[in-house]
């Protein structure tokens, strides 16, 4: 059953593909507009021969990597303070929510003439919109927290620090999980306009590239890994939620129900 199930699940993706191949093969899509599956995996395989791909992808990753880093400490601090007093709300979370409002692309002059045109622009980008779902959600489990487990560590004796590290955070953590799955997507995504403006190297600059020579091809190459990043970042995280919960019964067993 969970064999038949799984086929099921890729079938229609499958089904898809083929038909798109079908459509450019009898002249209903034009290739030079969209390029066929067929064209997309050569041009792969080609990319990655000569290391264009390699050395493109490996930019990119780690441009996501960093921005992903900085948006986990700074959506986790400015969660802790947020969430552990109003005075800390009403300091953080006000500005922040005018900042989440705010478009990237608007902001990408600004990070320019501040940063200039190297690699730190690029990774605060990514940062910048990868720091507001992990934030919120940490922000939202902060304050979900029973209030008879913070009154069972006053009644030990913990201290304050104490008290976040053995009760707070953990009791936050699904919260933060789940905000880190959305920051990861948001990431790949802050990432293609960030590789887009004054970039010599990475799997944007490479489609941006493209598009001059009308290289279809090479852009759906691009997006097409663009998407397996997106996925298998996102499991990912999926597997640290099946090891770090494990305490939870829905968890239990090594998956999710």
């Amino acid at each position: 059953m969970p064999v038949r199930l799984s086929f099921r699940r890729f079938a229609s993706p499958v089904l898809l593909v083929v038909l798109w191949q079908l459509a450019c093969a009898s002249g209903l899509l034009s290739t030079r507009l969209v390029a066929s599956p067929a064209q997309i995996a050569a041009t792969g395989w080609s990319l990655m021969r000569d290391g264009t791909l390699a050395a493109n992808l490996s930019v990119s990753l780690i441009r996501a990597a960093g921005g992903l880093g900085l948006a986990l400490v700074a959506g986790v601090g400015l969660a802790l303070v947020s969430g552990l007093s109003r005075l800390g709300e009403d300091v953080v979370d006000a500005p922040l929510q005018i900042l989440r409002t705010l478009p990237a692309l608007a902001l990408v002059p600004l990070f320019i003439l501040w940063f200039g045109i190297g690699e730190t622009p690029k990774i605060l980008l990514v940062a910048l919109g990868a720091t507001f779902p992990i934030y919120l959600n940490l922000h939202k489990g902060i304050r979900a927290i029973d209030p008879k487990l913070l009154e069972m560590a006053r009644t030990l004796g913990l201290s304050r620090g104490r008290t976040i590290r053995d009760v707070i955070l953990p009791g936050a953590l699904p919260d933060l999980l789940v905000g880190l799955r959305f920051a990861v997507g948001i990431s790949w995504l802050m990432l293609v306009v960030a590789e887009q403006v004054n970039a010599d190297s990475g799997i944007g600059h490479m489609m941006m590239d493209a598009q001059d020579f009308l290289r279809t091809d090479i852009i759906l190459v691009g997006l097409v890994i663009y998407g397996l990043l997106g996925l298998a970042s996102d499991q990912v995280v999926r597997l640290l939620e099946t090891t770090l919960l494990a305490w939870r019964p829905v968890y239990r067993g090594g998956r999710a129900s």
